[in-house]
């Protein structure tokens, strides 16, 4: 029904209006005076902008340890933004406990077992079910949630389990019991770090202040790069040089993103390069803020690294005067965040969804602003590339390859870890050089060479060199260089429905061909005999149809498998 005001306008009148006495509270959700009261106290003198609400859920999450409707309406309140957008927000990262009004409290304490590829060979489900037989994780009075965590970037020392915010490597019950009964929430710092004081006294920012200075010109940056043929080591590869022309092409005024959102199961680099050797990183993103003429830098880590975080909210207040300001982000539990676009979306404190391309980020990224997106690994090498030149990077390589590549490797090795080796090295190399060999009693049968989404290979196939561009006409990417191994006490199929069911779980739901597709994937990949047919035809749709990688690179490894390790596909006669 429409009503016509005495201005000549029309507004919309509800068809009840004027029947009996109108209602004593305000519309819309009404505001608890105590949430209103410790949601203020939370943010403080903080600025209310729009961009940090998935910062103050953390302060929310990291307080209560959940997160009560009172305090995302408080939240949204107090942020002037609309309920549904802070919920919607809240509900789409994992790590943000939203508790319904009419749910009763979680658990205080969370207790993540990683279930992933690597964690899953070394009886990642069997220790589930161990924990949640727990005597603190039973009955209504429970003192600890205990769920499935998807990769948590610790691969090297599987099986991982989180409690709180500190990490168990090599978990079993007895550990994790004794962790819960010490409430140990807190991450623990490593000893080794190379801080401040000690990058500068090994020549540190020095190459930073030649550059700033004109002593090295910004031409002379990024000929080097071209020339060392350095590519981002994200996972797309694109060359380095070009990205930094590219944007530096655009109108200012400029943004820079760095990618600390490292969650494809199998890789661990970058928290080895944050966690040993984080101002060499930083040195790196400041020569490239100077290069692109960034006026501010967002670096965003996943919050599955709470000691990448704790070490660089301490060393980025030391950094060299003069540079743009450098901010921090969180994370919250979201594998499409590493996805560029999506990880814009999230520092700009939205879901994570991918954006629709063109425009690309170096024209419009970061709040509009052409925005250079580099990852932490990239960044790592621009000193020693620029420092020790050309020669020296291409001194490196097999296979017709050149230069190095850190490789995360684990699985069914002796020595997992990971491993700096050159490009074009093989599979076969990084087992018998790198990793000590296989472990005791284990054959060699099968590796992803390029984490989960990298597809599948048979040991038949392990002396291709690895390295960009020469995967792809097996239908495999190197990625993000994730290699992990398989050996004949694993079972193929598994592999591969664990990957399925990652990628199922992770979907951002945004296109109907990756939230349907790895749903339907996944639910024929669990039956007993596999429609190769079916799924081959489902995986091109997803291919074809996909906004981003996330659908387009989901099918691998079951292509992979259908087409490399027909031997598992086929039907088993019954037991006598």
């Amino acid at each position: 029904m429409v009503q016509t005001d005495g201005g000549g306008g029309a507004r919309f009148r509800h068809p009840g209006a004027g029947r009996g006495r109108a209602k004593a509270t305000p519309k819309g959700r009404e505001i608890s005076p105590g949430a209103r009261d410790e949601i203020a106290a939370l943010l403080g003198d903080r600025p209310r902008r729009r961009d940090l609400l998935i910062e103050y859920l953390h302060l929310i999450q990291d307080a209560y340890h959940q997160i009560s409707a009172a305090h995302l309406a408080a939240l949204a309140a107090e942020m002037r933004l609309a309920f549904a957008e802070v919920y919607e927000t809240a509900t789409f990262y994992a790590h943000f406990d939203v508790v319904k009004e009419d749910q009763p409290p979680l658990a205080p304490l969370t207790v993540r077992v990683c279930d992933s590829v690597t964690c899953a060979l070394f009886g990642a489900e069997q220790l589930l079910e161990e924990l949640k037989a727990l005597p603190a994780a039973q009955g209504a009075g429970a003192t600890v949630r205990v769920v499935r965590a998807p990769c948590v970037g610790l691969c090297d020392q599987a099986p991982v389990v989180e409690v709180g915010h500190h990490f168990l490597h090599r978990a079993d019950p007895g550990a994790v019991a004794e962790a819960i009964a010490r409430d140990d929430r807190h991450p623990h710092m490593p000893d080794d770090v190379i801080d401040y004081d000690a990058y500068v006294a090994g020549g540190g920012y020095r190459l930073l202040a030649k550059i700033r200075s004109g002593e090295m010109s910004v031409e002379t940056v990024m000929s080097t790069l071209d020339d060392g043929g350095l590519r981002g080591l994200g996972g797309a590869g694109f060359p380095t040089g070009r990205k930094w022309r590219s944007v530096r092409g655009e109108p200012a005024p400029r943004l820079m993103a760095v990618n600390g959102d490292e969650g494809e199961p199998g890789t661990f680099k970058d928290r080895h390069y944050l966690y040993t050797d984080p101002h060499r990183v930083l040195e790196g993103m400041l020569i490239a803020a100077h290069v692109v003429e960034a006026q501010e830098v967002y670096l965003y880590v996943r919050d599955e690294y709470p000691i990448a975080r704790a070490l660089l909210a301490r060393e980025i207040p030391k950094l060299p005067s003069g540079g743009p300001p450098v901010h921090l982000r969180r994370g919250a539990g979201a594998y499409i965040c590493g996805e560029e676009s999506s990880m814009l979306e999230s520092i700009e404190g939205k879901r994570g969804l991918p954006r629709h391309k063109p425009p690309l980020p170096f024209q419009s990224g970061l709040f509009g602003r052409p925005t250079l997106i580099n990852n932490i690994e990239t960044l790592y090498w621009v000193r020693d590339l620029l420092e020790k030149g050309v020669d020296w990077w291409k001194g490196f390589g097999r296979n017709g390859r050149t230069g190095l590549k850190s490789f995360s490797v684990s699985g069914r090795v002796k020595q997992p870890g990971v491993k700096l080796a050159p490009a074009g090295v093989t599979v076969r190399e990084l087992i018998d050089e790198y990793a000590g060999g296989m472990m005791e009693g284990h054959a060699f049968t099968a590796y992803l060479p390029g984490g989960a989404s990298g597809g599948i290979l048979p040991a038949s196939m392990a002396d291709i060199p690895l390295d960009f561009g020469t995967l792809e006409k097996y239908g495999c990417l190197i990625g993000s260089h994730a290699v992990v191994i398989f050996s004949d006490h694993d079972d193929i199929k598994s592999v591969a429905l664990n990957l399925m069911r990652f990628f199922e779980d992770e979907s951002c739901g945004q296109c109907t061909p990756c939230r349907s597709g790895t749903q339907k994937a996944r639910m024929l990949m669990e039956q007993k005999d596999w429609d190769a047919g079916l799924l081959n035809e489902l995986s091109q749709v997803m291919r074809d149809a996909s906004i981003c990688g996330l659908g387009q690179a989901a099918p691998n490894p079951l292509d992979c498998l259908i087409r490399y390790f027909p031997e598992a596909l086929a039907p088993k006669e019954p037991a006598e």
